[in-house]
Parts: structure tokens; C-alpha cells; sequence
């Protein structure tokens, strides 16, 4: 169990598994777009947006169960004191963070609302230390997070010439960061007892239907005669169930802060895969390249503080 944790807490290992879960949640940004064209989803169909949702999940939750029962040799399930983990997990990390985000997408664009799911790193931290207290307020920590949040700010702030004005989209996808934020939060609590891999598959499951029911009730239609659109839901589950498992196991073994600074890196991967995906203009190289630099720099300065400290309890 020692060398596990010490394992996880290796910082190269925190960056690579980090940085794999932050590719594929940017790659998210541009795939949906695309999925609503291949599924013929107008941003104005709100219903069929949560029903395509609901739909991915419900995808999500099975591959992951699936996946760690074969790791495990044998079907994975949650403990019965764990049933109100799944519950609370699915209200903040599918139902209310993407029903908010996949409505909200429909109304911006994809560098925008990558620049604006940023955010979450920076709630996430504010909850841990000073609502939940799971860890200290230490400077390098708000630094850290200031320092990555305002990367991702620079480098797509670049390309919107009129300005970064809010309309309705943007304030639904601010919503779904706060919400995100919180999952984050209880996901760290809950893996103490729980595998972070087996509450996520559930809480997918329960969200995805949740979703999926009111998608259905509200006259949604989902249907597509393309490849194409099978393969995009089949990887946009794919991207559920690998990233939010490796990032739970992430948040079991360090503190919040010390893995959602890294989140930073998502931003900068979707805005730039919606850029090359999508064609939207996101700036120049020049910004986006600063900007990278802020959200490394601020996941260093994170990390070497965690070190020092770890230092300092070892003597």
C-alpha cells in the first residue's frame, strides 16, 4: 500500500497521468461539437443535447465497470454504505456539471468554453482549503492556481478581438466548472474508504440515466445513419471512463490542489484541438506558448512546495 501511494505521489507520474486526463477532457470539446453535427443536434434542442449526454455517460459508466472488473477478475461494485457516494457523485460530476456544460457548449465555442472550464481548478482549491479544510491555505498554492488559471486567460483571451464579454452559454459553462469543482472535492473524501474507479463507474451509470430519463421525457431525439457519429460516442465514453478514473486515483493519494493546478492543462489542450478540429480562431502562437508556460509554471511552484513540505514531516 506504501509503495502504491508513493507511487502516485511521484511527480512524474502525477504530470504523465495528469497530462494524459487533461488531452483527453480537451479533446472533448471540439468531439461534441462535431457530435452534434454528426447526430443533427441544433444548439436550440435542449432536450436532445441531454439525452446525447445522458447517452455517453450511461456508455461511460458500463466501460468502466467492465474494465475493472476484468483488472479485478470479477464484477466491481460499490459497498451498500457507499450507495450515497454514487448519489452525490452523480448530482455534482455528471448530472449538474454536464448538464450545464453540454448546454452551454451549444451556445459558444469550443476555444471559449475551454478558456472558462479553467476556472475549476481554481474553485476547486478555494473548497478544498476553505470549506471542506481537507488541506491547508499555503501561498504557493494560490499562486500556483492564479499562475495556471492566468495562462489559460492569456492564451485565449488572444484571440477574441471583441473582447471576453459573458452571454448566457458562457454563465451555464461557469456553473458546470463550480460544479466539477465540488466533485473534485468529494471524490478526494470518498476515495479514502472507496476505489475512485468503482464510484466512478456508478456514478456514471445513475447520472447518465438521470439524463438520459429527462432527456426522453422532454421529446429528445438522438439518431445519426454516420459511422462517424458511433464512434464519436463510443470515444467520448471511452474519455469518461479512463480520465475521471485515473484522476480519482490521483486525488486518492495527493492533496486537491496538487492535482487540479494540473487540470490547467485541459484548456490549453481543448482550445487548441477545437482550434485545429474546428477551425476557430484561438490567437497567435506567441500567446498560446506564454500561456502554456503560466500553467506549467504554476504546477511547478505547487509540486515544490509539496515536496518541501513532505521534506520538512520526514525529518
Amino acid at each position: 500500500m506504501k509503495k502504491t501511494s508513493e507511487k502516485f505521489q511521484n511527480v512524474f507520474v502525477v504530470w504523465l497521468i495528469a497530462t494524459v486526463c487533461c488531452f483527453l477532457w480537451g479533446s472533448a470539446f471540439p468531439i461534441i461539437k462535431i457530435g452534434y453535427n454528426l447526430f443533427n443536434i441544433d444548439s436550440s434542442d435542449t432536450a436532445s443535447i441531454i439525452l446525447f449526454a445522458g447517452i455517453r455517460f450511461i456508455l461511460a459508466g458500463v466501460l468502466t465497470i467492465i474494465i475493472f472488473s476484468f483488472a479485478n477478475k470479477k464484477l466491481v461494485k460499490p459497498k451498500k454504505t457507499s450507495l450515497g457516494k454514487v448519489c452525490v457523485l452523480a448530482m455534482f460530476q455528471t448530472i449538474l456539471q454536464y448538464l450545464f456544460f453540454y448546454i452551454g457548449l451549444a451556445h459558444t465555442t469550443g476555444v471559449k468554453s475551454s478558456i472558462i472550464d479553467g476556472t475549476s481548478t481554481f474553485f476547486a482549491i478555494l473548497i478544498s482549503v476553505f470549506i471542506f479544510k481537507q488541506e491547508k491555505f499555503t501561498f504557493a498554492k494560490i499562486l500556483g492556481s492564479l499562475l495556471g488559471f492566468s495562462g489559460v486567460v492569456l492564451a485565449g483571451l488572444s484571440g477574441n478581438r471583441g473582447g471576453f464579454s459573458f452571454q448566457i452559454g458562457d454563465v451555464l459553462l461557469l456553473i458546470s466548472a463550480l460544479s466539477y469543482a465540488c466533485s473534485s472535492v468529494f471524490m478526494k473524501r470518498y476515495s479514502n474508504d472507496d476505489n475512485p474507479a468503482v464510484l466512478s463507474g456508478y456514478q456514471f451509470v445513475l447520472g447518465g440515466a438521470v439524463m438520459t430519463v429527462v432527456g426522453l421525457l422532454m421529446g429528445g431525439k438522438v439518431s445519426t445513419n454516420e459511422i462517424k457519429g458511433v464512434l464519436v460516442l463510443l470515444y467520448l465514453g471511452f474519455i469518461s471512463a479512463i480520465a475521471y478514473s485515473l484522476w480519482g486515483v490521483l486525488l486518492k493519494y495527493n492533496d486537491v490542489s496538487r492535482v487540479t493546478v494540473c487540470g490547467s492543462m485541459t484548456p490549453i489542450f481543448g482550445f487548441t484541438l477545437s482550434y485545429i478540429l474546428l477551425g476557430e480562431d484561438n490567437g497567435k502562437m506567441l500567446y498560446k506558448l506564454v500561456g502554456l508556460l503560466c500553467v506549467v509554471g504554476g504546477m511547478i511552484i505547487v509540486n515544490l512546495k509539496f515536496n518541501k513540505n513532505k521534506k520538512e514531516k520526514s525529518l
